[in-house]
């Protein structure tokens, strides 16, 4: 009954998980569900027997010994299934396996039998002054030798009988101890039952409540629909429209660029144009006055004719060498393009930016009706979910189920002190058989003592002291309880010996290997119609693979029991997680979503005439051939300032005096030239070279450069206008994907949830350990092991012990008669004092006397 009733609480339990369908790939953004809350379980299903553990293992060792057999799966299947003995194999297969323990109980039997027999024959012949009864001791030379072996293996014995005392009074205790400390593991088990049952409800109320995490993150981004959705459109269309618009901006920016390379060809033509004639009218003036100069009648000496010829002939170079003034003018292309720049086609671009850039604003306009639907549907699902819940019977499992574990709580510690009473008894008669065996010790000990402390070497067998023969009564006592008691702990053994013996081949080695879950295993087995048990049991349905292996296992592993016990095929909630029963009217909702794109306006009409009007501004037609040609020569025929350098350099080469002074002036006049007149000329130059250079790359193929990004924009509005519904329903399918995907990892989460943490049947597993594994095997089949292991052990000793005590006690204990030595040609001959006595002895003849 309560089998079934946690099996019904565990159902409900799994009611909130169910297999589902896969996650879509790649997943949305990862949700935190948090932990579901899990108390620990206290009980730690295992036990460290301490320094006894050694002495259980010495145990299994012996066992194994006598039965090497591995377990016998198929027989036991047999006896379960009521068919053992059907085949005549099957009681030569039982007796094989049990051999060892059959031939050990029939030499404890015939220990039993024997025992007694060999004891009471025993005492019928002592009373004959037969076997050792007669009170006279024979005088031999190695008598002390005898006497020192056969006390020595006495103690040797009694040594090993001790130990043997020693291993069963420990096992005694330690199984009273345990059966004491019990209780407190028996109370570990019901408060992780307690805890199994009270928790199982608030992780169900964790798992329904993490919904409102799905929810809230779906509600926020459908508040969020416009940077989502509409971002997701915005960026598929923007991979068109934005190149096309970054082209218009980059034509409007050419424009200006090229109004001002424009302007500035027209001002440096200008300045070139009056800088040349300046410069070639001063260059004019220094030629003459340089020619006047070298008339004068100084040039004619010997020493400056040949400087003055060289410098008269280098004035032809002080000219200018390009010639700006045929230069064509660009006013009539600078007019055209100044109107071009009167529309602002930069603000117009600017313009269909901030439209495309609207978009998501757009889709929170075009969408709110439909999100509130949505948002609806998603508050419903909710109240579905929780509604479902409340409607479980759980609460009612969870109340019959925690009275039936108060009920067995209740019963379990009504009978403890009843366990303990009885343990009381079975401590008490096994520690009366422990002192059987001290009381014998006892004797045997103090027979040594005695006997070995009193011995006097020099003393007759007649007149050996009181100690001595004290010692040699109560060897003889230890004797007698020996053969009294022996055959009594001997069947104590024997019983013991073949139930606990059997209890841990059978029942314990192959739980501890789990070959005893697979035998339980067995299609058939405990039912002759059902091929699985268990699933019979809880299903009602044996087909269904559920195995007691499989369900101890994941119990073991702390899974949560739905898994372990496959309550899918009990309860059926896929239809309760089915995604598309959650996500169907939210997946419709989204996909009626309908957005237009077609305000939207990137570039109109006259943004694009404006283009054209550019193409067709003459640029192209300007003669760049000759602006570079003149842009391309220098200013002047030679570096005047390497002119007047060389001028000064020669005027050292003449005599001291007014022509020298007067060329240095005319050196220093060109140097002022070129810095005042030539370098702004070269200035002018540099500005117009990259004027006209801009011009020239700007104007290349214009007309094809302008169309181009006329037809890349009306190619962006037209996917805009007529193509943009495709990409729409795209980005929204995504966008589904997204809001469902939560769903889906929410189910997901509570799959694993309730696979691994909720209902987590690690007690149920413990419940098991604590009974087989710890009380069945542990406490009592180890611990009665142990004691028939010591308690056998010393009973078997007590034969060698009782031999060598009978032999050792003619030696301390005092005799009636002894041997009497008389020296004669032959050796000593002993003979009895007979005449003491009055016993006629014919065969000795020597008179006491030659004592």
């Amino acid at each position: 009954m309560a089998v079934e009733l946690c099996l019904l609480l565990l159902l409900f339990c799994g009611s909130t998980i169910s297999e589902v369908q896969p996650i879509y790939k790649p997943p949305p953004g990862t949700l935190d569900f948090g932990f579901v809350p899990a108390k620990t379980y206290d009980t730690g299903a295992y036990h460290e027997p301490g320094p006894i553990g050694i002495l259980f293992k010495v145990v299994h060792a012996f066992l194994y010994l006598v039965q090497p057999n591995s377990f016998p799966q198929d027989l036991i299947r047999k006896l379960a299934q009521q068919k053992f003995g059907n085949t005549q194999g099957d009681y030569q297969k039982a007796i094989y396996y049990e051999i060892g323990f059959i031939v050990s109980a029939a030499l404890g039997l015939l220990f039993i039998l024997l025992l007694p027999l060999v004891g009471l024959c025993f005492c019928m012949c002592r009373c004959c002054d037969n076997c050792g009864g007669e009170m006279h001791q024979r005088q031999k030379k190695n008598a002390d030798c005898q006497r020192s072996c056969f006390a020595t293996f006495l103690f040797v014995a009694s040594l090993i009988i001790s130990v043997g005392v020693l291993c069963a009074y420990a096992a005694n205790q330690h199984l009273t101890n345990q059966v004491r400390g019990a209780k407190k593991l028996v109370n570990s088990n019901f408060k992780d039952l307690k805890i199994f049952l009270n928790d199982t409800p608030a992780q169900i109320d964790y798992l329904v409540s993490q919904y409102n995490t799905t929810k809230d993150k779906a509600l926020s981004d459908l508040n969020n629909v416009g940077p989502l959705l509409g971002s997701r459109v915005q960026e598929q269309l923007g991979k068109e429209v934005r190149p096309a618009l970054d082209a218009a901006l980059t034509m409007a920016g050419a424009i200006r660029e090229t109004k001002e390379a424009l302007e500035n060809v027209s001002v440096s033509v200008e300045v070139l144009q009056e800088g040349t004639e300046r410069l070639h009218a001063n260059l004019t003036d220094v030629k003459m006055h340089l020619s006047n100069t070298l008339n004068d009648s100084a040039c004619s000496a010997t020493q400056a004719a040949s400087t003055c010829n060289i410098i008269r002939n280098s004035l032809n170079q002080l000219n200018i060498n390009a010639n700006f003034s045929g230069l064509p003018g660009v006013s009539s292309q600078l007019a055209k393009v100044n109107d071009v720049l009167k529309i602002d086609l930069s603000s117009l671009v600017q313009k269909g930016y901030a439209a495309f850039n609207d978009t998501p604003d757009l889709v929170v306009n075009q969408t709110r009706n439909i999100l509130s639907d949505i948002k609806n549907v998603l508050e419903s699902i909710g109240s579905n979910i929780t509604a479902f819940t409340k409607a479980l019977p759980v609460q009612k499992i969870l109340a019959d189920l925690t009275i039936y574990l108060t009920q067995s709580e209740a019963y379990v510690q009504d009978y403890f002190p009843v366990v303990e009473q009885y343990d009381f008894y079975r401590w008490l008669g096994c520690l009366i058989l422990c002192c059987v065996l001290v009381l014998i010790l006892v004797f045997f000990y103090l027979g040594l003592l005695c006997g070995t402390c009193g011995y006097d070497k020099h003393a007759s067998p007649t007149t050996r002291g009181c100690i001595s023969n004290t010692g040699g009564n109560f060897l003889m006592a230890g004797v007698g309880f020996s053969f009294l008691f022996s055959w009594v702990l001997m069947i104590v053994v024997v019983l013991t010996f073949v139930t606990g013996g059997n209890v841990e081949k059978l029942v314990c080695e192959p739980f501890e290997d789990r070959t005893l879950f697979k035998v339980l295993d067995t299609p058939y087995l405990l039912n002759q119609h059902w091929r699985n048990y268990l699933s019979g049991l809880l299903f009602k349905n044996p087909s269904i693979n559920l195995t007691f292996e499989k369900v101890y296992s994941d119990c073991k592993e702390n899974k949560g029991i739905y898994t372990s016990l496959h309550l899918e095929h009990l309860f059926n909630i896929n239809e309760f997680l089915n995604i598309s029963m959650y996500t169907e009217d939210v997946a419709l909702k989204i996909e009626h979503i309908e957005i237009n794109l077609s305000k939207i306006i990137l570039l109109d009409e006259i943004g694009k005439e404006n283009l054209l009007n550019f193409s067709s501004s003459g640029i192209e037609g300007i003669n760049f051939a000759a602006y570079l040609t003149e842009i391309n020569k220098s200013v002047t025929k030679v570096d005047l300032l390497s002119f007047a350098n060389d001028l000064e350099a020669r005027a050292d080469q003449l005599p001291k005096g007014a022509l020298e002074n007067a060329l240095k002036g005319h050196a220093n006049n060109i140097r002022m030239i070129h810095n005042q007149q030539v370098v702004p000329l070269e200035q002018a130059m540099s500005t117009l070279n990259q004027s006209i250079r801009l011009l020239k790359r700007t104007s290349s193929e214009l007309m094809v450069k302008v169309k181009n990004v006329i037809s890349s924009v009306n190619a962006a509005q037209l996917l805009i206008n007529n193509n943009a519904s495709l990409v729409i329903v795209q980005e929204t399918k995504k966008y589904m994907d997204t809001i469902v995907g939560y769903f889906e990892q929410y189910i997901e989460w509570v799959k694993e949830s309730i696979a691994m943490e909720v209902a987590a049947c690690k007690p149920i597993a413990n419940v098991i350990d604590t009974a087989v594994d710890i009380f069945l095997c542990s406490y009592i089949t180890d611990s009665v092991n142990a004691f028939w292991f010591g308690l056998g052990g010393s009973s078997i000793f007590l034969i060698p012990a009782i031999i060598f005590a009978v032999k050792l006690s003619k030696y301390y204990r005092r005799m009636d008669t002894e041997d009497v030595y008389d020296d004669t040609e032959n050796g000593n001959n002993g003979y009895h004092k007979e005449h003491l006595y009055g016993i006629h002895n014919p065969v000795f003849t020597s008179s006491v006397e030659q004592w």
